[in-house]
């Protein structure tokens, strides 16, 4: 069983929460709003079976079991993220070694994304890349806004309610299907309900 209490957090700057909300952009609640409304009573599409989705579960398959991430170095980066207004994100765990590199690589994703489903149990939905737009820009000072096999990563200005620098992100529903679509901040099938408590009580 683990316990996601605060005690697992991560007391590094870089490794505290990285996650985009929609709340950093306002206008964004009303149109995940609009979207969520017009498919809600309807069956979530199966996860798009993107190139990049197909080379995530087989990189990432292996961590279904959230042991055997937490035997290969992941740790809890933030608490169970959710929505502003709908879904949610989950809770992020983060190998770092792979953050402040100023590298996206497709196979190796900065964060692991898991949704608690009770009795001390998680269930692995997605990933999400992440990188500090320094870091990018020195690494690539002509490459402009990263790309990541086609997908353009989204901008996270500073000051941001992290307390991080400006970085680049986006998610990747590989495991968990997504009315809102596979690449969206948010997963509207993604819950935090479940969460333990911080002693551990589910």
């Amino acid at each position: 069983m683990y316990n996601t209490s605060s005690r697992w957090m991560i007391p590094c700057a870089l490794c505290v929460p990285l996650v985009i909300a929609s709340s950093a952009l306002p206008a964004r609640d009303s149109e995940y709003a609009a979207v969520a409304k017009h498919h809600h009573a309807q069956q979530a599409p199966k996860v798009e079976q993107s190139p990049l989705v197909e080379l995530l579960r087989k990189a990432t398959a292996r961590y279904r079991d959230i042991n055997v991430a937490l035997s290969e170095g992941w740790v809890q980066a933030t608490p169970c993220v959710s929505g502003p207004m709908l879904g949610a994100m989950g809770i992020h765990f983060t190998l770092p070694g792979r953050i402040g590199d100023g590298q996206l690589k497709a196979d190796e994703p900065e964060l692991l994304i898991y949704e608690p489903i009770g009795n001390g149990k998680y269930r692995l939905v997605g990933v999400e890349y992440v990188v500090l737009k320094d870091e990018w820009e020195q690494s690539n000072p002509n490459g402009g806004a990263p790309v990541l096999e086609g997908h353009l990563l989204n901008f996270v200005g500073e000051p941001n309610r992290y307390g991080l620098p400006a970085f680049y992100e986006i998610h990747v529903w590989a495991w968990r299907d997504n009315p809102l679509g596979t690449f969206a901040d948010f997963n509207t099938r993604v819950s935090c309900e479940k969460q333990p408590l911080a002693d551990g009580t589910s």
